[in-house]
């Protein structure tokens, strides 16, 4: 086995938390665009994702940012966005 280098120092305290910087995932970012769209209902497209797995995917943005005025739905293997 190979040993490794390290040191062990005393303190008196533990450092406090450093707040995180959170970034949106890319499925956010479609809610969000189409939240700011204007339109009442769109397709996504050009994902490149099986569309219930998107759809899935999109469920639980909506379900972590409490967004209940955004339905999701698939039609013909294609994701659709539908303000209520």
């Amino acid at each position: 086995m190979s040993e490794i280098s390290f040191k062990i120092q005393p303190v008196n305290e533990k450092p406090e938390r450093k707040n995180r910087v959170t970034r949106k995932n890319k499925y956010e970012h479609i809610i969000d665009a189409f939240v700011d769209s204007g339109h009442s209902l769109v397709r996504v497209e050009g994902t490149g994702l099986d569309a219930n797995y998107l759809r899935g995917q999109l469920i639980k943005v909506l379900e972590t940012q409490d967004i209940g005025s955004v339905d999701v739905s698939v039609r013909n293997r294609e994701v659709y966005l539908e303000k209520r």
